[in-house]
């Protein structure tokens, strides 16, 4: 085995100990990310405005060494600052890290959307990769357990910040943005070992799903140059109608903290403010995870539910028309459909991580995730007929459970189409979901 890649896999042990360890020490308050913690690199101080050049113009280049736990290991990183677009379709800078394979060549790399849910621009995988320590940064660490084999098999890594530098979180549309025209920057730079002729699949699970899906739904009208290059798409716990997921999560005990994590995010990425719908107690909350990670959030509020955290009067989200718009508009339902494969997983063992509801018309899930949603969006998929899908459903598995199966399946699935190998598919044999009709306004009182 290459030095590089043993050492990897040898730090990435220790790694994910220390960020499970971590986990269970009990969060303290979000506070508000240091200004003597900023990085210059991601930040554009360029003369052009952004609005003039390209999306997935390479701004900055630096290469450095990957770390871990804020240590250096001996393998080489690239990251670039490039040219995007956020949430509200204005253009942005925004960071991805370039990780080329010891043991392969440029022509074919892997976009891995990170999971590190977080309303801090500090836990970012680039921060991470590039030094940085932080409780939420720990995600991004951790997940090198999952990169480490592809880097063995000769695949380059492409990580890019999928919820851009003011943290958008949940934001899919921007998530996809940001991923595609990382994709186009990491093959503009000469730094990074990749072209025009490199081939790519994505993957990601749970936050990286969302930019993982959106991504594929997005690329063929948005970036149909990546979209001629991409292989297929791999993902499992994926967030599809955030309506149905907060009331899925509703009282629950663990996954609760994500209403809030939402409720910020949304407004947020698009520029709305959502506190003169608080109540006291919603605005504490709020304030208390509003420069927060996953990590602060899971089991903090238990039982907590959007009618505790809302004004009498909108105790019923979809009576704050600005907040229906807003998930609306992240709902994958009302996106195109991939024209290039597709494996999808997802649990329904949500009973196991504290989440019983089972509200009409949205059902179970895997404690976060609506189970539901899901087969709905792969059978719109397979309706629409573009391209093949598999799909798999683990009803006993929770959403911490299912990585453990479905990322073995997911790194087989994408070798197989970069192979170019048929793509299996589950077309005609996924059971019936949920309706992924837009939200409509709650009835006038």
């Amino acid at each position: 085995m290459p030095k590089n890649t043993s050492r990897l896999l040898a730090v990435a042990a220790v790694t994910a100990a220390t960020a499970l360890a971590a986990t269970a020490v009990p969060a303290a308050a979000a506070a508000p990310p240091a200004a003597t913690v900023s990085v210059p690199f991601h930040t554009y101080d360029g003369s052009a405005p952004l609005a003039s050049l390209a999306p997935g113009t390479v701004l900055k280049t630096r290469t450095l060494q990957y770390h871990l736990l804020g240590l250096p290991t001996p393998v080489k990183a690239v990251q670039l600052l490039y040219r995007t677009t956020d949430a509200q379709g204005r253009p942005s800078a925004n960071v991805t890290t370039v990780v080329p394979s010891p043991t392969g060549d440029g022509s074919k790399a892997v976009s891995y959307q990170s999971f590190y849910d977080s309303l801090d621009p500090q836990d970012s995988p680039s921060r991470a990769i590039a030094g940085g320590l932080s409780l939420g940064g720990l995600i991004p660490n951790a997940e090198t357990l999952l990169l480490a084999p592809l880097l063995l098999q000769g695949y380059n890594l492409v990580i890019p910040d999928t919820e851009g530098q003011s943290a958008d979180f949940a934001a899919g549309p921007e998530y996809a943005t940001n991923t595609l025209d990382s994709i186009r920057a990491a093959t503009r730079s000469a730094a990074t070992g990749l072209d025009s002729a490199t081939t790519f699949g994505l993957l990601g699970y749970s936050g990286g799903a969302i930019a993982t899906d959106w991504a594929a739904a997005l690329a063929p009208g948005y970036a149909p140059d990546v979209n001629s290059r991409l292989v297929g798409f791999a993902e499992g716990g994926l967030l599809v109608d955030p309506a149905h997921n907060l009331k899925y999560v509703d009282g629950s005990l663990v996954w609760s903290g994500v209403i809030p994590m939402a409720v910020i995010g949304v407004s947020r990425s698009f520029g709305i403010d959502l506190k003169p719908y608080l109540s006291d107690y919603g605005l504490s909350v709020y304030q208390q995870v509003e420069y927060g990670s996953i990590v602060d959030a899971l089991g903090r509020f238990p039982g907590l539910t959007w009618k505790k955290m809302a004004k009498p009067q909108y105790a019923d989200p979809n009576s704050v028309p600005a907040f229906l718009a807003a998930v609306n508009r992240i709902n994958l339902g009302s996106a195109p459909a991939p024209t290039v494969p597709g494996y999808i997983a997802q649990g329904d063992g949500g009973v196991l991580e504290g989440t019983f509801g089972n509200p009409p018309g949205i059902g179970t899930g895997d404690g976060v995730m609506v189970a539901g949603d899901v087969r709905a969006l792969a059978r719109q998929y397979c309706a629409a007929g573009n391209a093949p899908v598999k799909f798999q459903q683990f009803d006993l598995l929770s959403h911490v459970g299912v990585p453990v199966v479905w990322a073995p399946v997911a790194l087989g699935w994408l070798k197989d189409r970069f192979a170019g190998r048929t793509a299996p598919s589950d077309c005609g044999h996924i059971p019936a979901g949920n309706s992924l009709a837009p939200e409509q306004p709650a009835p006038a009182s």
